[in-house]
């Protein structure tokens, strides 16, 4: 440690525990302290909605609600408004990040920030200056030219600045390790405080009602499903309740036996006295995001603010708080800082900013701040409770506090999400996420807030889960495996000579030639894949059919027949995409997407619940296993385990039959989504191995071998199959996204969004998905990249991979109509150059039972 840190340490005023006004000193000038509130009152005994907890992701949706017209908007607060992790946060926004639609929340949010001041007459302490993440590796300008083409198609500002822009824009910086920026105009800091009382403000001129400090102390769900909300003061009765709680929403979470997976975890930063050099500047420096350091630092006045993400080894839990509930009281406290825990930050911001090693440190803020497992928040309503919404699991809410506040808003007003975050779907965790798992995920989570967001990105910590497929065991240690939902699966299978391991990259790494491999095989003999990550429901009873044909835009199959279906919103958006098979008479399998498991069973259990249908479901996600065997050589494989007929004229594409394989029961549906003959095989989960092991005994005549989800990946874009979650999500309407074949808008049932798509219909279409190839070298589409023409920007891809058929890169993309032609030529950005495209008639490869039929009449087949 440098003399001059050791100085700067021993004027460090030793920690306290602030009362609320000490935070004050923290916070920009004009800041007020918390008001008190002499004589709560509950003010009334019904409410539309109960908000639970007055944190400014909570006071955001009370705003936003009341201003959208809802009545009787009740928000309850235990402590004061802010308590918890709103009032000492550092306040950072930025229109950045790593994902897609969660764009669409930060720019929200900073617009609704620029102009709320002048809305509530309320300050809010909004600075602007820009922001800056510094690359010091080439690693990390990869990932900033990755990071460049996904946000190349949406509207906010980014750019890739060179060392040189880098310096003009933050003249503090020792240069000696920059190689470029990635700058964000409009970004900043903002007063969380003052934010706070801004929206509070709004919510009350718009006629919300913000009570504190009331404490809920219990929740009962009735049976027409409105809740009782008890305080000490009596009891609401609501509509719905939205548990805003922060680091109490696991103990709200426990009163209705919701373990919601959070956790609080320590975080520091830290502020200096008053820097001659920044002083001196004539305007504010932006916000830098040191991302090697992990550290992000800021101007605050005329010092300097920095706070730092420590590795998982030394980052610190509270995990006492998901044992034994928050201690009573704890509400505007700080933690013991700990300036050992991070002072390997320190010494890289003050190497990086050389300024600091002059500086005195004059405070250090430690509070608890809430993470998820993944660090992302869990944001819209809860499977398996009616009318219980959740935005909890904020690690960054003051950014997040004014786009999910409209977000929820309108979801709750209109019925559905205004468009696609189902990664903030707080369903996309069940009972596999235990204390310990979220504890490991917490510790990873925050340790890897900056590091390289390779594409395929895989953690590792708390894996395996309880959810575990039947063959986890006799695979893991063949293959690379991925997390789905808590599940492992396959993603590709290694071989003698093969580069093992998990090597993430921006081009093509050591799986490459393995999944080329595994392509070959199901393309030329047999090939198996694990697919019990598959979501599975049973329904059935006197309504089954009346119901199915209500939620489906596509025909209720037969008996012993399954179809794809798609589930859409009122607004006409793809909801999700399901197999269905009518197993007997009234009685169907449905199947989904690993991710999208409790997301799709909560839709449809509203459904059941809001049109009373009267039918039964069970989800057999748990206990059912899934085999898929594809390949020319299948039937032959299939048939020496079986004495039903696995002929085409016995058992003919998209059937479904109760049979035994090996004197193993099995629903097998002919279907694959390799696009070659195959069968899906539902069985029990403890037969998994023996099933397994009897097909690949059986299949050695054949050459049969495994094949893992890559393979499956780059089979299904040959054959131009659609990813729901890609090519169709709630941002995507079917017409566009060419799935017009699944959609029978003249069967007579008035399914979900019908009558919004004959409408779309009628106006025409805007865009289209097309199918492009790429001329590119060692590098392939993923997904998310911008599509240009003429120098513009005009599209985007959904996603990509090489196609080892053709030879080259292949992408789907939506494009405006207009330049949606077959032969139309266009350019893909991959990190920083933009690559040839060509649109070109789908797919790449026919299906095997499309060339079945072509071979019957007498047309040559494209393979």
């Amino acid at each position: 440690m440098s003399a001059v840190l050791r100085g700067a340490l021993r004027r460090l005023q030793p920690p306290r525990r602030p009362s609320p006004l000490g935070a004050a000193a923290l916070r920009p000038l004009g800041t007020q302290g918390w008001k008190k509130t002499s004589s709560p009152s509950l003010g009334k005994d019904r409410a539309d909605t109960v908000i639970i907890g007055g944190g400014c992701v909570g006071v955001s949706l009370a705003y936003h609600l009341a201003k959208a017209g809802l009545k009787d908007v009740v928000l309850l607060e235990k402590s004061e408004l802010t308590a918890g992790s709103t009032w000492h946060a550092a306040g950072l926004t930025t229109y950045f990040h790593p994902g897609i639609n969660l764009k669409k929340i930060h720019a929200y949010s900073i617009k609704l920030y620029e102009k709320l001041e002048e809305e509530t007459g309320q300050s809010v302490g909004f600075h602007q200056p820009g922001s800056i993440r510094i690359a010091s590796t080439p690693t990390r300008v990869d990932e900033f030219k990755y990071q460049m083409t996904r946000a190349g198609w949406h509207p906010t500002e980014q750019y890739l600045i060179t060392p040189e822009k880098v310096q003009e824009l933050f003249p503090l910086l020792n240069m000696d390790k920059v190689l470029a920026g990635l700058y964000n105009p409009g970004d900043g800091h903002i007063d969380p405080y003052s934010l706070t009382m801004a929206l509070a403000a709004g919510a009350r001129k718009y006629g919300a009602q913000l009570n504190y400090p009331i404490q809920v102390t219990d929740l009962n769900s009735r049976s027409d499903g409105t809740w009782e909300v008890e305080t000490p003061l009596g009891i609401i009765r609501a509509k719905r309740i939205v548990n805003t709680a922060g680091f109490w929403a696991r103990d709200i979470g426990k009163m209705i036996d919701l373990p919601h997976p959070l956790i609080p975890v320590h975080h520091q930063y830290v502020v200096t006295s008053t820097i001659p050099e920044v002083k001196a500047l004539k305007t504010e420096l932006p916000v830098i995001r040191d991302l090697e350091g992990s550290y992000y630092l800021r101007q605050e006045r005329d010092g300097l603010l920095f706070g730092p993400y420590e590795s998982e080894e030394k980052m610190k839990l509270q995990d006492s708080w998901v044992t034994n509930g928050v201690p009573p009281g704890f509400g505007k406290e700080l933690f013991e800082s700990d300036l050992d825990r991070i002072m390997e930050h320190i010494e890289a911001a003050m190497e990086m900013v050389p300024v600091l090693r002059k500086a005195d440190i004059v405070n250090t803020i430690a509070g608890p701040i809430t993470y998820s497992p993944d660090i992302l928040p869990m944001v819209g309503p809860h499977q398996g409770v009616r009318n219980y919404w959740v935005a909890i699991g904020f690690g960054y809410g003051i950014i997040h506090a004014g786009g999910i506040g409209k977000y929820l808003s309108d979801w709750i007003l209109e019925g559905e999400p205004p468009f696609d975050l189902i990664e903030l779907d707080p369903n996309r965790y069940g009972k596999w996420t235990t204390t310990e798992y979220t504890a490991a995920k917490a510790r990873e989570s925050y340790g890897f807030n900056n590091i390289v967001g390779y594409p395929k990105e895989e953690r590792f910590a708390g894996r395996p889960t309880e959810r575990i497929s039947g063959l986890y065991h006799l695979l893991k240690s063949r293959c690379s495996m991925g997390f789905h939902a808590g599940w492992e699966q396959p993603h590709w299978f290694y071989k003698p000579g093969d580069e093992t391991g998990y090597k993430p990259s921006f081009r093509r790494t050591n799986w490459f030639d393995p999944v080329g491999r595994e392509y070959k095989q199901v393309m030329e003999k047999v090939g198996v894949i694990d697919l019990s990550p598959f979501g599975k429901f049973r329904v059935k009873g006197t309504d089954s059919v009346k119901l199915l044909d209500h939620l489906f835009a596509n025909a209720v199959p037969k008996v012993g027949s399954t179809n794809i279906s798609h589930m859409l919103t009122p607004r006409g958006k793809v909801y999700a995409e399901l197999t269905v098979s009518q197993l007997y008479p009234g009685e169907f399998m449905l199947v989904t997407g690993s991710g999208s498991e409790l997301h799709d069973l909560r839709w449809i259990e509203e459904k059941v619940t809001t049109g009373g249908y009267k039918v039964e479901i069970e989800n057999m996600t748990d206990e059912m296993g899934v085999l898929g065997v594809a390949g020319p050589y299948a039937r032959e494989v299939l048939q020496k385990l079986t004495n039903e007929d696995l002929s085409h004229a016995s058992f003919k594409f998209l059937q479904c039959k109760h049979l035994k394989l090996s004197n193993i029961a099995v629903i097998a549906i002919r279907i694959s989504y390799t696009g070659e003959l195959g069968w899906e095989l539902y069985h029990r989960k403890e037969d998994s191995v023996a099933l397994y092991s009897a097909i690949m005994e059986a299949g050695q005549k054949e050459g049969i071998d495994d094949f893992g989800t890559y393979a499956l990946n780059a089979l299904r874009l040959e054959k131009g199959f659609r990813a729901w979650g890609a090519e169709m999500n709630c941002d995507t309407n079917p017409l566009e996204a060419g799935l017009e074949h699944f959609v029978k808008l003249n069967k007579p049932a008035d399914f979900i969004g019908k009558q919004a798509l004959k409408q779309i219909k009628e106006k025409g279409l805007k865009r289209r998905l097309v199918y492009l190839t790429l001329e590119t070298d060692n590098i392939d589409p993923e997904g998310n990249e911008s599509v240009w023409h003429n120098g513009k920007v005009i599209g985007n891809t959904t996603s990509g991979c090489f196609s080892y058929g053709a030879q080259q890169s292949l992408a789907f993309a939506y494009v405006p109509t207009e330049l949606s032609k077959v032969g139309q030529k266009l350019e893909v950005e991959l990190l920083g150059k933009n690559y040839p495209a060509t649109i070109i008639q789908e797919p790449l490869v026919l299906t095997e039972p499309t060339r079945i039929r072509l071979q019957r009449k007498d047309e040559s087949p494209k393979i």
